[in-house]
């Protein structure tokens, strides 16, 4: 009797912490330690999740005293496995397609370089390839910056440098801006303090006339940096509290960790606007490398105000073998009609 009872509390247990993975905003989970983490890899839990089920279904048909138990486990896991999977469906596992770009379009790049890993040229290379106007580079110094404005301007792209250090020990903390000389002149104030740990970079247009630029680098929420984590996305709101504004960069934040920072109807944060969302791109992984993407946490994102359209959006797979351990991403956008 006393097994059974034991046995029934854990399956409540165990029910109690799936529906807090699952939908932590309903509890207002979304943030908390633990939580914050397990909820940016639902592709990765799915994947765990059906592993599991298989094998308490194994241990269900071959251990009669266990079946009630492993399969009362089973059945949980297999509804969790089911609600990340409509989860992921809703925010879109890929779609590469771009509309034909205008005259006033814009193409959006950001790489989490960790810390100048991949080589300028590589940079720069994807920069042309991709056609990109604007090209956010966390963890990139200005050494690594300039080095990439200089073969993009020998190869008729020239670019304006913004770099924000924080200090000069660690590459992680250096932010690098780049934005084509064809946008027009943009200003940054390099002693400004954007997010708390890491730099982003505010660059504004020189006239008034354009957009806003944010090269964003959120803290992760790791332990000992929860706080700065939940500051910095109440800065992310601010950052985007205007009428024509551009966020690119790495959050360290997915959509589950949004809830209730929006301003404007309809919007992820803010102002803004996900293209990630807006594009069926939602669930595409950025971070680890190491894992496909469907597995990954979508945390390197681009966020526009309701001002501009996402026209075509892709996260970028073919350079996981260059040093970083995220993906680029890729965003074309048009002004909204």
């Amino acid at each position: 009797m006393f097994a059974r009872f034991l046995a029934f509390a854990f399956v409540i247990i165990v029910a109690a912490a799936l529906a807090v993975l699952a939908w932590p905003q309903v509890f207002g989970l979304a943030t908390a330690p633990i939580v914050a983490q397990a909820v940016s890899l639902r592709g990765l839990a799915v994947a765990v999740g059906i592993v599991l089920v298989l094998a308490l279904t194994l241990v269900a048909l071959i251990a009669a005293p266990t079946r009630r138990f492993a399969a009362s486990l089973a059945i949980l896991l297999l509804v969790f496995c089911a609600v990340n999977t409509v989860v992921l469906a809703t925010r879109g596992f890929g779609n590469l397609g771009f509309e034909s770009a205008t005259d006033s379009s814009i193409t959006v790049l950001t790489w989490n370089t960790l810390g100048d890993a991949p080589a300028p040229e590589v940079i720069a290379k994807l920069a042309l390839d991709t056609g990109a106007e604007v090209i956010a580079l966390p963890e990139t110094t200005f050494e690594t910056g300039k080095a990439v404005a200089d073969l993009l301007a020998a190869s008729g792209a020239p670019m304006s440098l913004f770099t924000v250090p924080y200090d000069q020990i660690s590459k992680a903390r250096s932010t690098t801006l780049l934005i084509s000389e064809s946008l027009g002149d943009y200003e940054v104030n390099v002693g400004e303090r954007t997010t708390r740990v890491l730099p982003s970079v505010v660059a504004t247009p020189a006239d008034g006339q354009g957009p806003t630029i944010v090269a964003v680098h959120a803290v992760a929420p790791i332990p000992g940096e929860m706080a700065n984590w939940r500051a910095d996305l109440q800065w992310l709101v601010g950052a985007c509290a205007g009428d024509n504004v551009i966020l690119a960069g790495d959050f360290n934040s997915t959509i589950d960790h949004y809830g209730g920072l929006a301003t404007t109807e309809g919007a992820t944060i803010g102002n803004c606007f996900d293209s990630a969302l807006a594009t069926d791109n939602g669930a595409v992984g950025t971070w680890p490398t190491r894992l496909p993407a469907i597995l990954g946490a979508p945390i390197d994102r681009i966020m526009v105000t309701a001002n501009w359209r996402t026209s075509g959006m892709r996260v970028i797979e073919s350079h996981d073998g260059y040093g970083s351990d995220h993906r680029p991403v890729l965003a074309q956008l048009t002004p909204a009609d």
